[in-house]
């Protein structure tokens, strides 16, 4: 598999399932997507961004569900396999992505992966185990989390650098050992700690001078 970026923004999500594993897809896709949750009963009460839809679709249903809400994902999270496989026939065939939550690493279905995921902006880390090792998943996302909990910090400011260098003339050789020696010190990582101005303190002593500075 080859792991991809897609924007949901102004998209629909449609979620078959209204149990914990079609609630923890709603959590997922709502950051960013209209998403619509098809099920007779709601198990969680995390589907409060989310439009859900009381019904209990049949295999024979899913085009028309498909059809009437134009998904660009659908997420078949029953416990039924049969459904799920109906719903996703139908995605595909409408030409959207397919999500199969009782997929559990078998990619025969030709499903797309939800992986573990880490959030801050702008930067986005997303860790998948092939469905074999949800715990190492969880356990990888955390460690990031703990290990590096400002890397939208360090995002932010070594973008910053970078345009600042380049607008001064530094020879692009030079912008990106530049930027290498800031995201490889602890000394500014630990500084992002108290904040973006301390961080980049310490870059800026961590840098020095640049050589082919032109200014």
């Amino acid at each position: 598999m080859i792991p991809l970026m897609h924007d949901f923004e102004g998209e629909t999500v449609l979620v078959i399932g209204g149990g914990p594993v079609g609630a923890r897809k709603v959590r997922t896709f709502a950051t960013e997507a209209t998403v619509v949750v098809l099920s007779p009963e709601f198990a969680d009460r995390a589907f409060g961004d989310a439009e859900t839809v009381r019904a209990a679709p049949a295999p024979e249903d899913a085009a028309d569900w498909v059809e009437r809400t134009d998904p660009a994902l659908v997420v078949a999270a029953t416990d039924d396999s049969d459904l799920n496989a109906a719903f996703a026939a139908a995605a595909e065939d409408h030409g959207a992505l397919v999500n199969r939550a009782d997929d559990h690493g078998d990619q025969s279905f030709g499903n797309v992966v939800v992986p573990a995921t880490v959030r801050d902006d702008p930067v986005t880390l997303a860790i998948a185990t092939g469905g074999r090792a949800p715990a190492l998943s969880k356990y990888l996302r955390e460690h990031f989390e703990d290990e590096f909990g400002t890397a939208g910090l360090m995002a932010d400011l070594v973008g910053d650098l970078r345009e600042e260098f380049r607008d001064r003339g530094v020879p692009p050789t030079e912008r990106r050992d530049a930027v290498r020696l800031v995201v490889r010190s602890r000394e500014v990582w630990k500084a992002l700690d108290s904040g973006r101005s301390k961080g980049e303190q310490v870059a800026r002593d961590v840098i020095g001078e640049l050589p082919g500075d032109q200014t």
